[in-house]
């Protein structure tokens, strides 16, 4: 009885660790220089239609993302300033802008509190995976919840990132709405085009970083899901 408990409660943290830590890891992995430079240097990527060049983007956008990352308070976003011709509305050649406004610094504040708890989660979800993944280790019944779990988390996460897939391709704007109201309060994070987040991060950015994420979390659960199927089938055969 006492190894069949430790059985399903094993199971089972596999398996819902499995879609949370491949989906984290996927996103601390666009949250990089790479991608937006990949991102950016795509030719459907809408241009800036107030005056940011592609070498712009590839200054500043690191800059937001580096906060968001590091241990610096909102002044390291709140000292940027941005040159006259790159400000809107322009200013005369020689003077400065701040690059982002309060309403944009409030709102990085709250994506930098969502964002630092998720990667706290992360840090702490793959050492207790770890953990419990080499503790069932030691044990053929272990093994066996090891593989279920994996394998069962590997299935959950590709109906979750099937269902959010179709989602965001066919109704991109409903979900893209309702993905901001479960993290952040209403209206705090809807902008002008004009302003600096948007030029840097426009929809076409957001809607493309769902994809990779998607697809990066789903080749992940593809791997784990063949992995355990032909662990499963090698114990098998050993069997017989």
């Amino acid at each position: 009885m006492y190894k069949r408990w430790l059985y399903y409660i094993a199971r089972f943290f596999i398996a819902i660790a499995v879609p949370i830590l491949l989906t984290l890891i996927s996103v601390r992995a666009v949250m990089t220089p790479f991608f937006l430079t990949i991102e950016y240097s795509r030719p459907d990527f809408p241009p800036d239609g107030y005056g940011f060049s592609q070498e712009d983007r590839l200054a500043y956008a690191p800059l937001a993302v580096a906060y968001l990352l590091n241990g610096e308070d909102i002044r390291f976003l709140g000292d940027l300033r941005l040159e006259g011709t790159l400000c809107y509305p322009p200013l005369p050649e020689g003077r400065q802008c701040p690059m982002f406004n309060e309403r944009e610094l409030r709102h990085m504040v709250d994506v930098k509190i969502v964002t630092q708890a998720a990667f706290t989660m992360l840090a702490v979800g793959i050492a207790l995976f770890t953990g419990t993944g080499l503790w069932l280790r030691r044990r053929a019944w272990g093994r066996a919840a090891l593989r279920e779990g994996l394998q069962q988390g590997a299935i959950i996460t590709l109906s979750i990132i099937g269902a959010i897939v179709i989602g965001a391709i066919v109704a991109w704007d409903s979900f893209f709405d309702s993905f901001h109201a479960i993290f952040f309060e209403s209206g705090t994070w809807r902008f002008l085009y004009s302003d600096t987040l948007i030029r840097l991060f426009p929809e076409k950015f957001w809607f493309d970083a769902a994809i990779t994420v998607g697809g990066m979390t789903a080749l992940g659960a593809i791997v784990i899901l063949i992995w355990s199927w032909r662990a499963g089938k090698a114990v098998y055969e050993t069997e017989q």
